[in-house]
């Protein structure tokens, strides 16, 4: 009797222990995707959602196509006193505000462009004062002759010169401004 009942345990339990595996893998399936954490379960299922859904057609705008707009011809260009079309077509006088904005405009920007090399140069400079040769032949050629600061003086005192004049560039298109009757303003 004894002997029967291990005999049926022997094939019992794992009869059991098979049918079991596919449920125990489905759990375990299920728990990979859900780990109880609520913001982390959402963030899983926005991935999800996002990779699934639908990208959006490109639309196509009046500023993503270029317009074909007609070339004025080349023997009648306009002159300083004639008024010019801008970009939309129209006739730009230019005494006119605009005009003198954008005028102002670009000038402060080749300003801040020249500001700019101008500090990178110092910067460079700064960095060769302190700078470490490796080389003995270099550091001792550089210590009797200082070739490479004395060329980046002389690059920064340049810029420093080409600032100085878009400065004063600025300055007379303040004054050409006023002799024209404009507004002040339109130089800010």
């Amino acid at each position: 009797m004894r002997t029967k009942f291990w005999f049926k345990a022997l094939w019992v339990v794992p009869a059991l222990c098979v049918a079991g595996l596919p449920a125990m893998a489905q759990q375990q399936s299920s728990g990979q995707q859900q780990s109880g954490d609520p913001v982390a379960d959402a963030a899983r299922k926005a991935r999800e959602d996002k990779k699934n859904a639908a990208k959006p057609k490109k639309v196509f705008t009046d500023d993503d196509v270029k317009s074909a707009a007609p070339e004025t011809p080349a023997s009648g260009s306009a002159t300083a006193g004639e008024q010019k079309p801008d970009e939309t077509g129209t006739k730009q006088d230019p005494n006119g505000e605009a005009a003198w904005r954008k005028r102002f405009k670009e000038q402060r920007d080749r300003i801040a462009k020249a500001e700019l090399e101008l500090d990178v140069l110092q910067r460079e400079s700064d960095k060769a004062q302190t700078q470490y040769y490796s080389d003995p032949q270099k550091a001792m050629e550089e210590q009797n002759n200082r070739k490479e600061i004395n060329d980046k003086k002389a690059k920064i005192d340049a810029k420093k010169a080409e600032l100085d004049a878009l400065k004063q560039g600025l300055d007379d298109l303040e004054t050409e401004l006023r002799k024209a009757g404009g507004d002040p303003g339109w130089a800010r």
